[in-house]
């Protein structure tokens, strides 16, 4: 089996793996709060601020990961960390079904939190087996695996959760993250590109110091902070503004509704805007996004029912899902073949900077200015990612190289 052939299967292996992923890892999401309910006899106000604790410690202990598990797999490969990361978060969630307490739910989304990388790492691992004239359609494929395994998740959660239990769906969830480890085992690991007289033996300051130095990669990088901010900001607060514009009736509903189109927009457009940045530059198509994604979310803070949110729901996905795939098809070719699983760790820690800081922007701005307000901020954020990263572009445009060449053996 050549090159090629071993790419395209450890492209399928990881869509499955990372549907697995994607699916489990919001499973779980929709009774967090209920289920911490029935550990104890809470106030809602307790229930509330737990609930909110417990899904946000996930993200802090990712953000300071990431760029560790980014190193050592570029060390020591990256499907070892892969299967140690897939074990982890399976082992966590199992042992989340059996809690007697707040705290020990809280304690393992702490430590699960330490294992979160899997997504990413994969993404790298895909990444420096790709030709980089092809990274940006073969990372968007890559994407909609955790992207379809995200729309399907909360669903499949409510089923099982409502008819076996909460316990149960932990266990349940648990083993289809390690059917996910089990199939990474499966795969080849191998790099492309690497030249014979290049530097494998960077530190973690020469690292950085290549980021500092590349102006439009510190960019690319920084940025993606802002880009979270403005994607969660609307999270915690997207039941409650489809509750002011249909009302109670069918809620739960009507809201997984305006969750899902964003997901099915990401899922329809993320390999297209893959292949069109591989063809007409990965920055400048970045940019254009976070312009489209700005316009786009400005009338959500005009709407008066219901399906005018979900048709900007679905257009925001659209912008959006082009994003992932398109910025680190950018870092596939910026950053060298040995250390791209630590510069894809920043990123991923940047990111995940953004989940934290995103929900609770968005409930402290509506809270005091009403939820009309949160488009606002929100497209502010996605404009001034994209002016920035324009103003980047142009005053460097040796490190914003515009296209490659259409690959004869593309996947």
């Amino acid at each position: 089996m050549n090159q090629q052939q071993v790419a395209k299967r450890n492209l399928v292996i990881m869509w499955f793996a990372n549907f697995f992923v994607g699916g489990s890892m919001t499973m779980v999401l929709p009774f967090i709060s209920l289920y911490i309910e029935t550990l104890g006899n809470f106030s809602e106000q307790y229930v509330q601020q737990w609930s909110g604790w417990t899904f946000a410690i996930t993200f802090v202990t990712a953000f300071l990961f990431s760029p560790i598990w980014g190193r050592i797999g570029d060390r020591i490969g990256r499907k070892k960390i892969l299967i140690f990361s897939g074990i982890g978060l399976g082992v966590s969630i199992f042992l989340m079904g059996v809690v007697h307490s707040v705290w020990e739910l809280f304690m393992l989304r702490l430590f699960m939190g330490v294992f979160t990388g899997f997504i990413s790492m994969s993404q790298a691992f895909i990444s420096t087996q790709t030709p980089k004239e092809i990274a940006g359609r073969v990372l968007g494929t890559l994407q909609t695996g955790s992207i379809t395994g995200s729309l399907m998740g909360p669903l499949l959660g409510g089923l099982l959760a409502d008819s076996l239990g909460y316990s149960t769906t932990f266990k349940w969830t648990s083993i289809a993250i390690l059917i996910s480890a089990l199939l990474v085992i499966a795969t080849k690991e191998y790099k492309v590109d690497t030249k014979k007289d290049e530097n494998t033996n960077y530190s973690s300051m020469d690292v950085i110091k290549l980021i500092v130095r590349n102006p439009v990669l510190l960019t690319v990088l920084l940025i993606s902070t802002l880009i979270q901010m403005a994607h969660f900001s609307i999270q915690p607060i997207l039941s409650l503004y489809v509750s002011e514009l249909h009302g109670a009736e069918s809620l739960a509903f009507f809201s997984g509704v305006a969750f899902s189109a964003a997901g099915l927009g990401n899922l329809l457009m993320a390999r297209q805007w893959g292949k069109i940045a591989d063809r007409f530059g990965y920055v400048k198509i970045l940019v254009f996004l976070l312009f489209m994604a700005a316009i786009v979310y400005l009338p959500g803070a005009f709407v008066t029912n219901i399906w005018q949110l979900v048709i900007i729901r679905f257009l925001l996905g659209i912008s959006i899902g082009g994003i992932i795939p398109v910025r680190i098809a950018y870092i596939r070719q910026e950053a060298p073949v040995s250390i791209q699983g630590e510069v894809l760790g920043y990123n991923t820690s940047l990111r995940f900077l953004g989940n934290i800081i995103g929900p609770v922007m968005g409930g402290m701005v509506a809270g005091y200015y009403g939820f009309s307000s949160v488009f606002y901020v929100t497209s502010g954020l996605l404009l001034i990612s994209g002016i920035v990263l324009y103003i980047s572009m142009h005053r460097h445009p040796e490190r914003a190289p515009q296209s490659f060449k259409s690959s004869e053996n593309a996947l």
